[in-house]
């Protein structure tokens, strides 16, 4: 069978809301895995693969084997597995490369396959919403704060950021649909398309909602949704042509 599908994934929230829960999804996750990797050229792993990681120069936070062994399996066979950073593990640094031979970005990427051009990112600070986030993310990104968390003992460390997952869960549900006025990233398409004619497709992540938009009639802005509530993936298949698909399993 030849390998040439792409395929893009997000907001596994891995470790979150308790630990047998997220193994119940890691378990799915490497299901879904095992099932691709027959005709997967690539896997984009758009962000927030983990509710929370923090890389120290010699601790990485325990757990996730799983996940870790099916990626590593995955590279060793030769197929692509790219990592985009979100919101909640923004701070991998090389672990991830050296044991599970993964590419890591921390900005979005623009790639060619087929002769389409697909946008892909985590979808976090993106546009004109979440200016409050935009704040935080640039105190958590800044090399400073970052040295002086990694001065914090990985206990208490992992602990804070645990309990801030968690706040900031409780904000609220994911909303439905906001109508195209109000979906920021859907408005960042719509605003970067416009200087950019030759993009196909925006890939994003981060909403936790699964959508296909139309953008212009060549170019289409999806979602991946994510593993929580949706166990929802998008599909770069041999028609040249991204569309959603759900894991059953």
């Amino acid at each position: 069978m030849n390998k040439n599908k792409i395929y893009f994934a997000s907001d596994f929230h891995l470790g979150t809301p308790n630990i047998e829960e997220s193994r119940l999804r890691e378990k799915q996750i490497v299901s879904w895995l095992d099932d691709i990797k027959k005709d997967a050229k690539s896997v984009y792993l758009i962000g927030d693969i983990f509710d929370f990681w923090f890389e120290y120069k010699e601790v990485v936070p325990k757990g996730f084997v799983r996940l870790l062994g099916k990626i590593a399996e995955l590279t060793d066979s030769g197929i692509g597995v790219h990592i985009i950073v979100g919101n909640h593990d923004l701070w991998m640094k090389d672990y991830l490369i050296k044991e599970c031979g993964v590419k890591i970005y921390y900005e979005p990427i623009q790639i060619n396959e087929n002769n389409k051009t697909i946008f892909i990112g985590h979808g976090d600070g993106i546009g004109h919403g979440e200016k409050s986030f935009k704040l935080i993310k640039k105190i958590f990104t800044n090399k400073i704060c970052q040295w002086l968390f990694s001065r914090i003992h990985p206990n208490t460390a992992i602990k804070i950021a645990q309990n801030w997952s968690r706040k900031s869960r409780e904000n609220g549900e994911t909303p439905d649909y906001l109508g195209s006025e109000n979906e920021y990233l859907e408005q960042f398409c719509i605003s970067h398309k416009k200087d950019n004619p030759e993009v196909d497709y925006y890939v994003f992540g981060h909403r936790h909602l699964p959508l296909e938009i139309e953008i212009t009639n060549d170019c289409k802005y999806i979602n991946t949704g994510d593993w929580i509530n949706h166990f929802s993936y998008a599909l770069f298949d041999e028609k040249e042509k991204i569309k959603l698909n759900y894991f059953n399993k």
